[in-house]
């Protein structure tokens, strides 16, 4: 465990708590889904924030961004949200208050010795199962000229333009 431990903090570039957070919530996530690992896009990963943590799921779970099985919802809380798609189960685990007087590196070390279900919540997901990532037709700005996934256009004078160059049309605030 030690090694796997050295091996993400390599990956992510530094040891902090915010890994070792998402280090023991992937390690929860394979032991609730009884997997050592996955490469394709059957485990699913919604994470709650965009902090270390997720670096700990990419490197243990391999969900990523790319592969559209690392998506981001962004709320601001240590929770993460698992699928499993072979399964057709799920888990959400929601970090637990923690003694507010350790100091970063007693956190770290409280978090990476401890028991995961002691650490976090275990409850039911919030969210549907995402479907399988999509790929789109590219449609080209009207006014940048660059090309876009069609999915994210928006129609301004009856043209195809990207979320950039696009005027929103607001008469308040």
């Amino acid at each position: 465990m030690e090694q796997l431990w050295k091996d993400t903090a390599k990956f992510h570039g530094h040891q902090c708590q915010g890994l070792a957070i998402g280090f023991k919530a992937a390690l929860a996530a394979r032991e609730y889904f009884e997997i050592s690992s996955t490469d394709d896009e059957d485990l699913v990963c919604i994470s709650e924030n965009d902090a270390c943590g997720i670096d700990a799921i990419q490197y243990l779970l391999k969900c990523t961004v790319g592969k559209g099985n690392l998506l981001i919802k962004m709320r601001g809380k240590s929770a993460y949200n698992f699928f499993d798609r072979t399964k057709n189960r799920s888990i959400r685990l929601v970090l637990k208050d923690m003694n507010k007087d350790m100091t970063r590196e007693e956190k770290q070390n409280y978090l990476l010795n401890h028991d995961s279900k002691e650490l976090f919540d275990y409850t039911e997901v919030r969210h549907q199962i995402p479907e399988r990532a999509r790929i789109f037709n590219n449609v080209t700005c009207s006014n940048c000229g660059e090309k876009l996934a069609e999915h994210f256009a928006r129609i301004q004078d009856n043209k195809p333009v990207c979320i950039d160059c696009f005027t929103e049309y607001k008469r308040f605030d």
